[in-house]
C-alpha cells in the first residue's frame, strides 16, 4: 500500500461526524462569559473560560458544586509560572476562597502577571499534570481554544447526585449540556461537512480570471475560501498555496510578518503560471485569533520570539489543521498539489490527510527590519527553508 493510499484510507476510516450545534453554542456561550457543563466519561464538569472570571461566577460555582472550583491550565502555561516541572497536558490547580478573579486572569495572561512568586499563596490543593487527551479537564481546555479565548479553564465537578438528572439539571440552571466526545470530534466533524455555500467571479489586479468560492460546515464554525485562479487541470498537480489569513499582514501592509507578500506573491506566481489555487484559511495567528495574535505580539515587544510568545500564552507553537484544507481540495476535484510553501510541515500536514505533494515550491521575499527576528526564528526553530 503506498503512503497516499494509506493516509487516504485513514482519512475515510474517520467515524462519522457528531453534531456540531451544541459545540458551537458552547464556544458562544464561553466566549460571553457563561458557564456550560461538560458530560463525559461518567462525571461532568461546569466549565468558565478564565478570562470570564467574576466574584460572582466563582461564588455560584463553589455553591453548586458543594467544592472549591479549580483552574485547569496548559502544563506550558503553569511550567512558566513555576507550578510543574512538567510542560505537556494540563494540569489542575484547586483554588481556595483567596484566590480572586483577577488572581486568576492573572495567572492565564501573561500579559497581565505579576512575577509567579507573587502570585502566592495559592492553596494548591493539587497539581495534576494530565496527559489523556479524553480527560474532562483537556475538553474544558479545546473548548476554550475552540473559542479563541486563553487556554485556561475555571472547573468544578457537577455532584454525583445531579448525574441521573444531569440534563433537566443543567436546563433548569440555564447552562448548556455538550459531550466531551463532541469537543474532541469538533474539528474531523466540522471539516468533513465543508460545503461549498456561495461562490463569485472576483477579476483581482495580477489575475483577472479569478472564482472566490466559500466553504462552511452546516451548523455554522469556521468559513475558509478557495481563490482559484484559471482554470487548474484535475488531471495535474496544481499550483496551491494554502494561506492562513493574517488581517494584519494581509488586509494592513504589516511590516511585522511576511504574510501580505506571501498572499500577493502567489496570486502572481500562480495568475504567471496559468492558473492554480490559493486556500484562504481560517487559521489568524497560527490557529490561536486574532486578539490572542495581538496579546503574543505585545509579549513580542518584551523580548520573546514568535513561538515563545505563543507558549507563553499556553498555547502550542503552531495550533493550525489542515484536514480542512485537504477537504476543500478533494472537493474542487484534487488530490494533488504542487504547494508554494517554506514549512515542510504543511507538505506533510497535507499529505497526513491524503493530499499528494508532488513538489515544494519555495515561496520566499525579503526581509525587512521589522520582521527579520520573525524569519530568523521560523527558519531556526520551526524549521522553514528560506
Amino acid at each position: 500500500m503506498s503512503d497516499t493510499t494509506a493516509t487516504t484510507s485513514r482519512w475515510n476510516a474517520l467515524p462519522l461526524p457528531a453534531p456540531l450545534q451544541a459545540v458551537e453554542r458552547a464556544i458562544a456561550d464561553l466566549r460571553r462569559g457563561s458557564v456550560i457543563v461538560l458530560q463525559g466519561h461518567g462525571h461532568a464538569l461546569m466549565v468558565l473560560a478564565a478570562e470570564g472570571a467574576t466574584r460572582e461566577g466563582l461564588a455560584r460555582l463553589r455553591a453548586l458544586s458543594r467544592n472549591p472550583p479549580a483552574l485547569t491550565l496548559t502544563a506550558r502555561r503553569a511550567n512558566l509560572l513555576n507550578l510543574t516541572d512538567n510542560p505537556a497536558g494540563t494540569v489542575r490547580v484547586s483554588l481556595g476562597t483567596e484566590m480572586t478573579a483577577e488572581t486568576i486572569r492573572q495567572m492565564a495572561d501573561p500579559a497581565a502577571s505579576a512575577p509567579a512568586g507573587n502570585l502566592q499563596p495559592l492553596a494548591i490543593a493539587r497539581i495534576d499534570p494530565d496527559t489523556d487527551p479524553g480527560a474532562a479537564e483537556g475538553g474544558a481546555i479545546t473548548l476554550v481554544k475552540l473559542a479563541r479565548l486563553l487556554p485556561a479553564a475555571i472547573v468544578a465537578a457537577v455532584p454525583r447526585e445531579r448525574l441521573s438528572y444531569l440534563s433537566s439539571w443543567a436546563a433548569n440552571q440555564d447552562f448548556l449540556l455538550v459531550e466531551l466526545d463532541s469537543v474532541h470530534d469538533y474539528r474531523n466533524a466540522e471539516a468533513r461537512q465543508l460545503r461549498r455555500v456561495g461562490e463569485a467571479r472576483v477579476p483581482l489586479e495580477d489575475a483577472e480570471s479569478t472564482r472566490i468560492i466559500a466553504f462552511r460546515p452546516p451548523d455554522g464554525g469556521h468559513e475558509h475560501l478557495a481563490i482559484v485562479i484559471g482554470t487548474p487541470d484535475p488531471d495535474e498537480p496544481v499550483l496551491t498555496r494554502v494561506h492562513s489569513e493574517c488581517f494584519t499582514g494581509d488586509l494592513l501592509g504589516s511590516l511585522r510578518c511576511d504574510c501580505g507578500d506571501q498572499l500577493r506573491g502567489a496570486v502572481k506566481a500562480i495568475a504567471a503560471a496559468g492558473s492554480g489555487i490559493i486556500l484562504y484559511m481560517a487559521h489568524e495567528g497560527r490557529g490561536i485569533g486574532l486578539v490572542n495574535k495581538l496579546r503574543a505580539y505585545e509579549l513580542q515587544d518584551q523580548g520573546h520570539d514568535t513561538i515563545d510568545a505563543n507558549v507563553q500564552l499556553g498555547f502550542d507553537a503552531d495550533e493550525r489543521y489542515y484536514l480542512p484544507a485537504a477537504e476543500m481540495l478533494r472537493q474542487l476535484g484534487f488530490e494533488r498539489v504542487r504547494l508554494l510553501t517554506n514549512n515542510p510541515a504543511k507538505v506533510a500536514a497535507l499529505a497526513e490527510w491524503g493530499i499528494e505533494v508532488t513538489e515544494r515550491v519555495p515561496h520566499s521575499f525579503p526581509s525587512n527590519r521589522h520582521n527579520e527576528t520573525y524569519l530568523s526564528t521560523k527558519q531556526q526553530r520551526a524549521g522553514h527553508i528560506l
